[in-house]
């Protein structure tokens, strides 16, 4: 027997499509259905690749008692989180204000009309059923308490995301920065790297910002401590020591054991973060990293058309992290001769070193690369040697049975990881990275772009059209400027600018100085929320007042700039209550507070010129060059010699002829 999931292409609502639970997928038909029935709702959210999602579902939604409960009582509705962001938003934010926590899986109590009146993330059987028989007795006999509570918690979230409109101040300074920064700094993990906190998520843009901000202003205490984390991470049972790319978080606090699951936004913004590292700190650790994560991405989650996957589950035959686990009889197996030292090199125990498992995570000792010295290995050799071995042990373990692959295919995800793909090509120069961003480029226009132009959410299935949310504006808008600044190809900055001007239409609400998450020819749920905060992902609106900003300078827009810094104006005094919650609002303001250097390259050499800029790092800059005469940094600069202009502040140095006399500018 199948439920009404059956119809669906989402992959997590598909594992759902044989419980007994009479599930639903949203929709405004089963939301009148609902209300016509005047019965309570359950909205249950998750993902595919989320292991307590699959927990609850063997324990309840399988359950024949249970499902005779929800089905009884409730209308029960499935939503894949990452289908339908806006609906999870909604609800996280009601769960949030309830229980100050949340997660997933979300479960989610609500009126007829879809207002949240209970809610929580993990129930065991026991406490899934006394609550929810609690609440069908209270809407039977006592219904005006519901309602009273759903108009209480409805005030609260219309209040939870209210920003005040600030004046823009003349000029930002160091001390805004240092007294973000500083309380930061207390949260430090000096033994494990990281924050002192378990579980450990890699929360890359805090590192890119705390990088930043440690190179720009000086401070050895926060540089070192990004550099320790990073390696802290990429020697971590968190990295996939024999496959490529992060899983979401470590359970423990030394990074060691994983939640196995893999998720693309992750893998995407950890490349670009060690990818720039590398181009301030040549460590070969992180041209290793950034290697094999792309490599994985490209083998294990990339379609045909180009366009990237969302995950890989945590399980595989309904055992968490079984697909990623050794013996140490395998590696004797496998590697033969070679297994003493591999055992060592990856911690591989007889006993394991996941002791609750009796398995091991392969994680790398801190100073483990000493062992090519020891061994009489020169650098590339040693790398060309590791790199075999680990391709020895991904073959053996490609022929388990494999996690499950959540297919869906998202705008933004996508757009993250093909301008990974572009930072990565442009600290390293593999021309493979950069053509591997353009093809997911042109599948994002042709797949994921319905036909008057406009963004899309994921592909159309079954006629069924999810509108783009502002992220994926935001992340496009992203992607595309950085196919500019790597081709100096005008189209890519041009579309960039026409997907800006419908953003700042559909989704910009200028009296408040914000970008709703929801465009205003979406669906319109039970509140409409902005994304403020910087998250495992920077908030849209984070993301877009960086690209606003940078479009401005480009184009001479000045409307941009002014939208982008009433959104920082707003965001800054609240940054110092958290600072790792407003990490890309913190970048941001570090380009106000240390300057942002236009830099335009004019010449026949020009795409040289940028190649060789990148082998330096400057990151507070936007580069451009080419032919394009529109563009105003450009406009009557284009001659037959080679010219860097480095501009500030609507101020541009005299032209110099040369990388060396350039970066005198900066340094």
């Amino acid at each position: 027997m199948s439920n009404e999931l059956s119809k669906e292409s989402s992959p997590y609502l598909l594992q759902h499509q044989h419980n007994p639970v009479h599930w639903k997928p949203w929709g405004q038909k089963v939301l009148q259905g609902a209300q016509e029935a005047n019965k309570l709702i359950i909205v249950s959210i998750g993902y595919s690749a989320c292991h307590w999602c699959h927990v609850m579902e063997r324990e309840s939604f399988e359950d024949e008692e249970v499902a005779a409960l929800m089905n009884a009582h409730f209308v029960s509705i499935k939503v894949d989180r990452e289908e339908r962001p806006d609906v999870d938003q909604v609800y996280m934010a009601a769960v949030q204000l309830m229980t100050d926590s949340g997660g997933w899986p979300l479960n989610c109590i609500c009126l007829p009309d879809g207002r949240p009146i209970y809610g929580g993330t993990y129930f065991r059987k026991a406490d899934w059923m006394n609550i929810l028989q609690q609440l069908a007795t209270m809407w039977q006999q006592r219904p005006e308490v519901a309602y009273d509570y759903a108009e209480r918690l409805m005030d609260g979230m219309a209040q939870s995301d209210t920003l005040p409109i600030s004046s823009i101040p003349e000029r930002y300074t160091r001390a805004d920065l240092e007294a973000i920064v500083e309380p930061w700094k207390k949260h430090f993990d000096k033994e494990e790297g990281g924050y002192k906190r378990a579980p450990k998520f890699p929360l890359p843009n805090n590192w890119l910002f705390l990088l930043r901000y440690g190179v720009l202003l000086a401070d050895e205490e926060v540089l070192d401590h990004v550099h320790f984390t990073l390696r802290k991470m990429a020697f971590g049972g968190i990295y996939d020591q024999i496959g490529g790319g992060f899983a979401r978080y470590s359970v423990d606090a030394a990074w060691h054991v994983p939640h196995f699951e893999k998720m693309l936004y992750d893998n995407a913004q950890l490349v670009s973060l060690y990818a720039e590292a590398y181009q301030q700190n040549k460590d070969p650790l992180y041209k290793r990293v950034v290697s094999e994560t792309l490599a994985w991405a490209k083998r294990e989650m990339r379609n045909s058309e180009g366009g990237f996957y969302c995950a890989l589950d945590a399980d595989s035959e309904g055992v968490e992290g079984k697909f990623y686990t050794f013996d140490a009889h395998e590696f004797d197996e496998v590697l033969g001769d070679d297994a003493p030292l591999f055992k060592h090199y990856f911690s591989v125990t007889d006993d394991g070193n996941w002791a609750e498992e009796e398995v091991n995570v392969l994680k790398v000792m801190w100073n483990a690369d000493s062992l090519a010295d020891e061994a009489g290995f020169g650098a590339q050799e040693w790398e060309d040697y590791l790199s075999r071995t680990k391709n020895k042990l991904l073959s053996y373990r490609n022929q388990r049975v494999r996690p499950g692959l959540d297919n869906k295919l998202l705008t933004s995800w996508n757009a993250m990881m093909a301008k990974a793909f572009v930072d990565a090509y442009r600290v390293f120069g593999i021309e493979e990275y950069l053509d591997i961003a353009k093809q997911n480029a042109a599948f994002i226009e042709k797949y994921l772009v319905d036909s008057n132009g406009k963004l899309l959410h994921q592909p159309t299935y079954n006629t069924s059209i999810i509108r783009a949310f502002h992220d994926d504006y935001a992340f496009v808008i992203e992607l595309f400027i950085a196919l500019y600044e790597a081709t100096f190809e005008p189209k890519w900055l041009y579309k960039a600018r026409e997907w800006a001007e419908e953003s700042i239409e559909e989704f910009y609400d200028g009296e408040r100085g914000v970008f709703y998450y929801t465009s205003a020819s979406s669906e319109q749920l039970i509140a409409r929320k902005a994304e403020l905060l910087d998250n495992v992902i920077p908030a849209s609106n984070s993301i877009m007042a960086r690209q606003l900003h940078k479009l401005g300078l480009f184009f001479d827009e000045n409307e941009y700039i002014n939208i982008a810094d009433q959104l920082l104006a707003n965001m800054v005094p609240q940054m110092k209550s958290y600072g790792s919650a407003y990490s890309n609002w913190c970048i941001r303001l570090m380009e106000e507070v240390v300057g942002f250097n236009e830099i335009a390259i004019t010449g026949p050499h020009a795409m040289e010129h940028r190649i060789a800029l990148d082998t330096y790092y400057i990151p507070h800059k936007l580069v451009l060059g080419g032919q394009e005469e529109n563009l105003p940094l450009l406009q009557g600069r284009i001659t037959e010699r080679d010219a860097f202009y480095i501009c500030r502040n609507k101020t541009c140095s005299l032209p110099v002829q040369n990388i060396d006399e350039a970066l005198k500018r900066f340094f």
